[in-house]
């Protein structure tokens, strides 16, 4: 990859203020931790996404994508190559009878709100789930024995040769934290939900009493990618971190929640490498003493194995 070319295409294709070089991915993740990216995009259009991928091609660059940036722990040393993050600027929602429309960009919280706003009901699961529309497809978000692809019609997305696609949820193949647009490198751009009338002051009662229980049991105060592992069949993931005597292991800022043992947190001084040992460390040890290996649910991008 020539970083100076991928920055002349860049600069060539977009406005000046939505390329960010060398920017610290501690800025962009939920985690907080992270060096930095050859270069940040952030775009107001589809037409934008298109602009950075083509270059990054041009380049033989990488080209990832965030929304939120949770579920993700980036590197000390950063990224080569270019970082599309997904917000504000391609955040719009839609309502049309029970289906709601939403771009990437847009938060689960504020969907869940806007469905809410018109009366319907379903989505209500994802109001806490941290993250972006975007994300939330792509790794089939679940919470409290519901998942997206449980209310998913259909995701509009961007293919690695450039077509923009429509995906029907048979073909998305959706599974846990998993899809087929992970495997195939598809970039979400949008998702239509189909959702179903509700009583307003139900759905809100249902919204709080899930704020309630995140907010009593996980820790939210503290950064983190959310939920850090994913739950083995038959198990319970902070279960067995607790059982193996794990919680509040600690490795320089990096710690395996007090409150929560399936989260591990940033304390406030924690390095990538870390939050990394703090997870290896509970592979082993719940490994040795259930001889169960969890798997991360949260996505590595920039080490080296």
């Amino acid at each position: 990859m020539d970083k100076l070319e991928l920055g002349n295409l860049l600069y060539s294709k977009l406005d000046k203020s939505q390329v960010l070089a060398d920017e610290p991915m501690a800025k962009h993740t939920t985690f907080k931790v992270g060096g930095p990216v050859d270069f940040l995009v952030i775009p107001r259009s589809v037409e934008d996404i298109e602009a950075a991928v083509v270059a990054a091609k041009h380049a033989g660059a990488e080209c990832r994508v965030i929304g939120q940036g949770s579920n993700i722990l980036v590197s000390d040393k950063g990224l080569a190559g270019v970082v599309i993050e997904l917000g504000e600027q391609l955040a719009k929602i839609d309502v049309d009878g029970c289906n709601v429309h939403a771009e990437a960009g847009a938060t689960n919280e504020d969907v869940a709100k806007a469905a809410l706003a018109a009366g319907l009901t379903g989505y209500e699961f994802a109001s806490g789930i941290p993250g972006s529309i975007g994300g939330a497809a792509i790794m089939n978000a679940g919470a409290y024995d519901v998942e997206f692809k449980d209310v998913c019609n259909s995701v509009t997305c961007l293919t690695p040769d450039g077509k923009i696609v429509d995906v029907s949820a048979e073909e998305a193949n959706w599974g846990y934290r998993h899809s087929m647009m992970m495997d195939e490198g598809y970039i979400v751009l949008s998702a239509t939900l189909a959702l179903k009338p509700g009583d307003p002051e139900q759905i809100r009662a249902t919204m709080d009493d899930l704020k309630q229980r995140r907010e009593s049991k996980q820790p939210l105060e503290m950064a983190s990618a959310g939920s850090t592992f994913k739950r083995p069949t038959g198990y319970f993931a902070g279960k067995l971190i607790q059982d193996a005597g794990l919680r509040g292991h600690t490795v320089g800022g990096a710690q395996v929640s007090n409150k929560h043992c399936g989260f591990v947190v940033n304390t406030g001084s924690a390095t990538a490498e870390d939050v990394l040992q703090v997870i290896r460390d509970v592979q082993d040890a719940v490994f040795e003493h259930s001889g169960v290996r969890l798997e991360t649910e949260v996505r590595m991008w920039g080490f080296e194995d």
